[in-house]
């Protein structure tokens, strides 16, 4: 495990420190062949294993994908504490703490969700959004194996994520392994059908997935109020429409999307 986050670390800051020398047709995306190539690869790796498993994951009785959610849910609720804190948001830390305690104790090891039932809300925070909001500049598109759509900046955010994981930490290998596999089929299991979506919803699924996920990360850091950017992704789904007052537009408003993650 020390050896991955090291070979994370290394990648991302070899891949940041080129950035500047290559080239691409998106401005975000310099490294588009490396990261096309990777996302064929997990698409293939999500298509043969990982979905076919979420699938009979899926057929487990709606109670025990819950309770699984919750405990997985209460665990991060801690990291996710830490880093509003570190983002100064102290009210939305003291509810993660509340959350954390509550559903510890009453909820028997967060086996039960009893926080949302009293009006504590989950929130969604880690560490490349701290680091977002500290000012760190997101730097290049990259597309991690197995992981997914990352940048520079989340990337380096990642290696502290998994280092404060109590899951990818605890030290019983078995066990650590079982529980990363159940977390990882739990989440898939819950986008089950999001994938058919983009789908349906794109020609092109790597640009498509390349712009939600660069919209959906700014408006996390910015808490749901992002300020107006351009979207290259958007210019050129526009460059054969005529002119107009669309086109004139020097920015885009980006879409509110939920930042609260979704559970069984």
């Amino acid at each position: 495990m020390r050896g991955l986050l090291r070979g994370i670390a290394t990648v991302a800051l070899g891949l940041g420190l080129t950035a500047c020398a290559s080239t691409g047709g998106h401005p975000k995306d310099p490294f588009e062949p490396l990261n096309r190539a990777t996302f064929q690869f997990n698409e293939q790796a999500d298509r043969f294993v990982i979905r076919p498993v979420a699938q009979v994951y899926d057929y487990v009785p709606l109670p025990v994908k819950t309770v699984v959610g919750n405990f997985f849910g209460n665990l991060g609720d801690v990291w996710i504490g830490v880093n509003n804190l570190l983002q100064g948001k102290v009210s939305e830390a003291l509810s993660d703490g509340g959350r954390v305690l509550v559903n510890s104790t009453v909820g028997l090891f967060g086996v039960f969700d009893i926080a949302t039932e009293l009006g504590l809300e989950k929130h969604d925070e880690d560490l490349g959004q701290t680091l977002g909001v500290w000012g760190v500049g997101e730097g290049p598109f990259l597309v991690l194996p197995i992981l997914g759509s990352s940048n520079f900046r989340d990337t380096l955010g990642l290696v502290g994520d998994l280092y404060a994981d109590p899951v990818i930490q605890h030290k019983e290998v078995a066990t650590r392994n079982s529980a990363t596999g159940l977390r990882l089929v739990h989440k898939r299991s819950v986008l089950l059908g999001a994938d058919t979506t983009a789908e349906q919803a794109a020609l092109d699924k790597y640009s498509y997935m390349r712009s939600f996920y660069m919209q959906y990360r700014l408006n996390q850091v910015y808490d749901g109020s992002p300020p107006r950017v351009k979207d290259p992704d958007d210019e050129d789904a526009r460059a054969d429409e005529p002119a107009g007052p669309a086109l004139a537009a020097t920015g885009t408003t980006l879409p509110n999307l939920a930042t609260k993650e979704s559970q069984e």
